[in-house]
Protein backbone atom coordinates (compact mmCIF):
# COMPACT_ATOMS: atom_id res chain seq x y z
CA UNK A 1 0.00 0.00 0.00
CA UNK A 2 2.77 2.51 1.10
CA UNK A 3 4.56 1.58 -2.91
CA UNK A 4 0.87 3.05 -4.81
CA UNK A 5 0.57 5.87 -2.23
CA UNK A 6 4.28 6.86 -2.72
CA UNK A 7 3.57 6.26 -6.65
CA UNK A 8 0.34 8.53 -6.11
CA UNK A 9 2.32 11.47 -4.58
CA UNK A 10 4.86 10.84 -7.24
CA UNK A 11 2.92 10.67 -10.20
CA UNK A 12 0.75 13.63 -8.97
CA UNK A 13 4.14 16.08 -8.40
CA UNK A 14 5.32 15.28 -11.96
CA UNK A 15 1.59 15.98 -13.21
CA UNK A 16 1.60 19.53 -11.07
CA UNK A 17 5.01 20.45 -12.66
CA UNK A 18 4.12 19.71 -16.21
CA UNK A 19 0.67 21.46 -15.73
CA UNK A 20 1.80 24.17 -14.53
CA UNK A 21 5.55 25.27 -15.72
CA UNK A 22 5.06 27.91 -17.83
CA UNK A 23 1.65 28.34 -16.86
CA UNK A 24 0.80 32.62 -16.53
CA UNK A 25 -1.96 32.29 -14.37
CA UNK A 26 -1.54 29.31 -11.88
CA UNK A 27 -4.54 29.92 -9.71
CA UNK A 28 -6.62 29.28 -12.54
CA UNK A 29 -4.74 26.53 -14.08
CA UNK A 30 -4.26 24.57 -10.65
CA UNK A 31 -7.91 23.62 -9.45
CA UNK A 32 -8.42 21.75 -13.20
CA UNK A 33 -4.81 20.14 -13.24
CA UNK A 34 -5.22 18.80 -9.64
CA UNK A 35 -8.77 17.44 -10.16
CA UNK A 36 -7.60 15.54 -13.51
CA UNK A 37 -5.01 14.39 -11.92
CA UNK A 38 -6.90 12.80 -9.10
CA UNK A 39 -9.75 11.86 -11.25
CA UNK A 40 -6.93 10.30 -13.17
CA UNK A 41 -4.93 8.26 -10.64
CA UNK A 42 -8.00 7.08 -8.28
CA UNK A 43 -9.23 5.19 -11.34
CA UNK A 44 -6.05 3.68 -12.75
CA UNK A 45 -5.66 2.47 -8.67
CA UNK A 46 -7.67 -0.98 -7.44
CA UNK A 47 -11.07 0.18 -5.49
CA UNK A 48 -9.07 -0.73 -1.98
CA UNK A 49 -7.15 2.51 -2.51
CA UNK A 50 -10.39 4.67 -3.01
CA UNK A 51 -11.55 3.69 0.46
CA UNK A 52 -10.11 6.16 3.53
CA UNK A 53 -8.29 9.34 3.51
CA UNK A 54 -4.55 8.25 1.95
CA UNK A 55 -5.15 8.77 -1.58
CA UNK A 56 -6.60 12.47 -1.29
CA UNK A 57 -3.69 12.91 1.47
CA UNK A 58 -1.36 11.92 -1.48
CA UNK A 59 -2.91 14.11 -3.99
CA UNK A 60 -2.18 16.64 -1.88
CA UNK A 61 1.66 15.89 -0.83
CA UNK A 62 2.44 15.70 -4.35
CA UNK A 63 0.19 18.88 -5.61
CA UNK A 64 2.87 20.58 -2.98
CA UNK A 65 5.73 19.00 -4.17
CA UNK A 66 4.98 19.79 -7.61
CA UNK A 67 4.52 23.54 -7.26
CA UNK A 68 7.74 24.07 -4.66
CA UNK A 69 9.73 22.49 -7.15
CA UNK A 70 8.68 24.68 -9.60
CA UNK A 71 9.63 27.80 -7.38
CA UNK A 72 6.42 29.34 -6.68
CA UNK A 73 5.10 30.42 -4.01
CA UNK A 74 2.58 27.56 -2.30
CA UNK A 75 0.31 29.80 -0.09
CA UNK A 76 -0.97 31.39 -2.83
CA UNK A 77 -2.44 28.15 -4.15
CA UNK A 78 -2.97 26.32 -1.67
CA UNK A 79 -7.20 26.77 -1.67
CA UNK A 80 -7.04 25.79 -5.98
CA UNK A 81 -5.04 22.41 -4.35
CA UNK A 82 -7.37 21.49 -1.48
CA UNK A 83 -10.39 22.42 -4.29
CA UNK A 84 -8.75 19.85 -7.03
CA UNK A 85 -7.78 17.28 -4.76
CA UNK A 86 -11.59 17.23 -3.25
CA UNK A 87 -13.38 17.78 -6.56
CA UNK A 88 -11.19 14.87 -8.19
CA UNK A 89 -11.65 12.42 -5.20
CA UNK A 90 -15.10 13.07 -5.16
CA UNK A 91 -15.64 12.65 -8.52
CA UNK A 92 -13.62 9.40 -8.33
CA UNK A 93 -15.88 7.85 -6.06
CA UNK A 94 -14.26 8.54 -2.55
CA UNK A 95 -16.10 9.64 0.58
CA UNK A 96 -16.83 13.38 0.95
CA UNK A 97 -15.56 12.95 4.46
CA UNK A 98 -12.25 10.90 3.61
CA UNK A 99 -11.42 13.57 0.31
CA UNK A 100 -11.84 16.70 2.88
CA UNK A 101 -10.30 15.20 6.15
CA UNK A 102 -6.90 13.63 4.06
CA UNK A 103 -6.35 16.85 1.88
CA UNK A 104 -7.05 19.17 4.39
CA UNK A 105 -4.67 17.12 7.07
CA UNK A 106 -2.23 16.67 4.60
CA UNK A 107 -2.42 19.94 3.33
CA UNK A 108 -1.17 21.51 7.05
CA UNK A 109 1.52 18.82 7.34
CA UNK A 110 2.94 19.47 3.55
CA UNK A 111 2.35 23.13 4.56
CA UNK A 112 4.63 23.02 7.42
CA UNK A 113 7.40 21.07 5.81
CA UNK A 114 7.93 24.24 3.52
CA UNK A 115 7.99 26.62 6.24
CA UNK A 116 4.50 28.04 5.87
CA UNK A 117 2.47 29.67 8.00
CA UNK A 118 0.03 26.71 9.30
CA UNK A 119 -2.47 28.85 10.34
CA UNK A 120 -2.81 30.27 6.89
CA UNK A 121 -2.71 27.02 5.40
CA UNK A 122 -5.70 25.94 7.61
CA UNK A 123 -7.56 28.83 6.22
CA UNK A 124 -6.97 28.04 2.52
CA UNK A 125 -7.43 24.55 2.99
CA UNK A 126 -10.76 24.52 4.79
CA UNK A 127 -11.59 27.31 2.10
CA UNK A 128 -10.47 24.49 -0.47
CA UNK A 129 -12.42 21.91 0.71
CA UNK A 130 -15.78 23.95 1.31
CA UNK A 131 -15.62 25.02 -2.23
CA UNK A 132 -13.96 21.59 -3.96
CA UNK A 133 -17.47 19.88 -2.24
CA UNK A 134 -20.15 22.50 -3.32
CA UNK A 135 -18.66 22.46 -7.02
CA UNK A 136 -19.52 18.51 -6.84
CA UNK A 137 -22.57 19.06 -5.27
CA UNK A 138 -21.62 17.86 -1.70
CA UNK A 139 -22.77 18.69 1.65
CA UNK A 140 -21.24 22.49 2.48
CA UNK A 141 -22.51 22.73 6.07
CA UNK A 142 -20.64 19.51 6.97
CA UNK A 143 -17.42 19.76 4.74
CA UNK A 144 -17.00 23.09 6.59
CA UNK A 145 -16.85 20.71 10.28
CA UNK A 146 -14.88 17.72 8.90
CA UNK A 147 -12.42 20.59 7.09
CA UNK A 148 -12.40 22.11 10.43
CA UNK A 149 -11.87 18.99 12.62
CA UNK A 150 -8.98 17.63 10.16
CA UNK A 151 -7.12 21.44 10.31
CA UNK A 152 -7.37 20.71 14.32
CA UNK A 153 -6.33 17.43 14.11
CA UNK A 154 -3.19 18.18 11.95
CA UNK A 155 -2.54 21.15 14.15
CA UNK A 156 -2.33 18.55 17.19
CA UNK A 157 -0.02 16.07 15.36
CA UNK A 158 2.50 19.12 14.29
CA UNK A 159 2.51 20.23 17.68
CA UNK A 160 3.66 23.13 19.98
CA UNK A 161 1.71 26.33 18.78
CA UNK A 162 0.00 25.04 15.73
CA UNK A 163 -3.16 24.32 17.15
CA UNK A 164 -3.54 28.24 18.44
CA UNK A 165 -2.44 29.24 15.34
CA UNK A 166 -4.78 27.47 13.53
CA UNK A 167 -7.72 28.11 15.75
CA UNK A 168 -7.24 30.99 15.72
CA UNK A 169 -6.56 31.83 12.08
CA UNK A 170 -10.10 29.62 11.51
CA UNK A 171 -12.24 31.73 13.70
CA UNK A 172 -11.04 34.85 11.76
CA UNK A 173 -10.80 33.68 8.64
CA UNK A 174 -13.19 31.13 7.87
CA UNK A 175 -17.39 31.31 7.82
CA UNK A 176 -18.96 29.63 10.64
CA UNK A 177 -15.65 28.46 12.14
CA UNK A 178 -16.07 30.57 15.79
CA UNK A 179 -19.45 28.67 15.90
CA UNK A 180 -18.19 25.15 14.91
CA UNK A 181 -15.20 25.70 17.11
CA UNK A 182 -17.26 26.36 20.44
CA UNK A 183 -19.68 23.46 19.49
CA UNK A 184 -16.62 21.70 19.80
CA UNK A 185 -15.14 22.79 23.27
CA UNK A 186 -18.62 21.62 24.78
Amino acid sequence: MSNILSNVVNGVKGGVKGALSGSADLGSSIVGSIKDLAITTIKSTSDLVVKGIQVPASIVQGAFEGVAAIGTSTIKLVKGIVEGAVQGSMSAGVEQKDAVQGSVNQALHAGMELGIDVGEVAVEAVKGSISGVKQVGGDTVEATKNSILAALEAAKDIGGEAADSVKKSLREGVDGAADILNEIKK
